[in-house]
């Protein structure tokens, strides 16, 4: 438990119904006591007039609760007020609770920080906890939720105890040398150290499908000058995103564009059209266009449908799995008696549309969600959500490889405590304190 109590809204900013103000830390029943009068049964809402400290004048009529520690969020003394959402009435509550004596504003995500100091959940918990608040797709949801409820978690822990075992075992050959042990605990535990490195071998070989996840599907949008690049943007993103004009051109910067395709976050790129310009500012959006394409997760290769017989696209085209070919104004290529199906250019990575009917759209999208299906779902286990995950198994993995080849059990055994630490550094059993400033500055205030 901290010295101090903390406070704060743990609703957005803004007008609404119902606003709630935590208060959390040994002044906790102070601070109903100061507002109220007294403190509810635990676990029960109850109506009552908010009063200011010093002036005793009504604030609001609103509800309370009281959650004592240590079987709260934080594991500490919990109020909760809940008030009419009004900005006059949250303010007022804030300032009537600065008055209460041991209470101060609380830090951004200070409540979940004593929630993982106090033991009410981990690293991971905690991390899925901002990714719960930021989630924009279902996916993203379902992803932080499964976090939340500890699936990173009781895959680490068991880990690092498999890795605390095989120690143990070493221990024993190594202080115990004279004892009766089984000939072959060294063999067992090399065997079992190598059946571990495989596992987070496997969990890391994921194509980053977490991380892409968390943070969306990076889709870039490129194709030669009036191709319909920006036309097309526009329809996917539903609303007037990027500028459109007939003047080649137009997009000189790379305007990102977020959306939600099927429950799975995208950031689709417009970007500058591919051609050779002795403009400087048009050159340098080239630039950033192809620099774009050649981090994207999928490439949408725009083409005017109305060249297909000329047999160009307007660029060297970039070719893979993750570019799919699009032509546009499929509408005047029909007009004009041009088909790239009768072309040949029509493949299982191609989709023709018209940005001004609509015809394929739908189409395309469904492509897109696919793709980002398979990109983004995976199979077995909870997936890897940040690189700080990622960076510790990795450090896990060398140790465990190098504890294979160790000459002596000293050695091994010193390699395998280097595994145990990286790996328990990812939930935050040992080594984390330069860690928290990180992980919790991020956090939204009340959180």
């Amino acid at each position: 438990m901290t010295a101090t109590t903390i406070f704060a809204p743990a609703t957005a900013r803004g007008r609404a119904g119902v606003a709630v103000i935590r208060v959390s830390g040994p002044e906790a029943g102070s601070a109903l006591i100061a507002l109220t009068g007294s403190v509810p049964l635990a676990r029960r809402a109850r109506r009552i007039r908010l009063t200011h400290p010093h002036s005793g004048e009504v604030l609001d009529d609103g509800l309370v609760l009281w959650f004592p520690g240590p079987g709260s969020f934080t594991g500490e003394d919990v109020a909760e007020f809940q008030t009419h959402g009004g900005t006059a009435v949250i303010a007022a509550v804030l300032e009537a609770l600065s008055r209460v004596s041991g209470l101060r504003p609380a830090e951004p995500g200070e409540f979940s920080r004593r929630a993982f100091l106090n033991g009410r959940m981990d690293l991971t918990e905690a991390e899925a906890i901002a990714d719960l608040v930021n989630a924009e797709t279902e996916a993203q949801r379902r992803q932080a939720l499964r976090q939340a409820d500890g699936a990173l978690a009781r895959l680490y822990d068991g880990w690092r105890d498999r890795c605390k075992r095989m120690l143990a075992h070493l221990e024993a050959v190594i202080d115990f040398p004279d004892e009766d042990l089984p000939p072959d605990v060294d063999s067992g535990v090399r065997q079992d150290i190598v059946g571990l490195s495989r596992e987070i071998a496997t969990h890391l070989d994921d194509r980053h499908r977490g991380e892409r996840l968390r943070d969306g599907l990076h889709v870039a949008v490129v194709g030669a000058p009036n191709a319909g690049k920006s036309s097309l943007v526009n329809r996917l993103a539903r609303r007037e995103a990027a500028i459109v004009s007939a003047m080649a051109g137009t997009t000189r910067d790379v305007v990102e564009v977020h959306m939600d395709l099927g429950g799975y976050p995208l950031v689709v790129s417009d970007t500058a059209g591919l051609r050779e310009t002795d403009d400087l500012v048009e050159a340098e959006g080239v630039r950033r266009a192809r620099a774009r394409m050649d981090s994207a997760d999928l490439t949408l290769l725009v083409i005017d449908g109305t060249t297909v017989g000329e047999g160009t696209t307007g660029l060297t085209s970039p070719t893979g799995s993750g570019v799919i070919r699009v032509y546009t104004k499929i509408d005047l290529a029909s007009a004009q008696g041009l088909d790239p199906v009768q072309s040949g250019s029509l493949n299982e990575h191609a989709f023709c549309l018209s940005t001004v009917t609509g015809e394929g759209l739908a189409t395309l999208e469904a492509a897109l969600e696919e793709r980002a299906r398979v990109l983004l779902d995976g199979e077995g286990g909870p997936a890897l959500t940040r690189q700080r995950h990622r960076t510790a198994l990795e450090q896990a993995r060398s140790a465990l490889d190098q504890s294979v080849s160790a000459p002596l059990p000293e050695l091994m055994a010193e390699d395998l405590r280097i595994a145990m630490r990286a790996i328990g550094r990812v939930t935050g059993r040992v080594d984390v304190d330069e860690l928290l400033d990180v992980i919790f500055r991020d956090f939204c205030i009340g959180k």
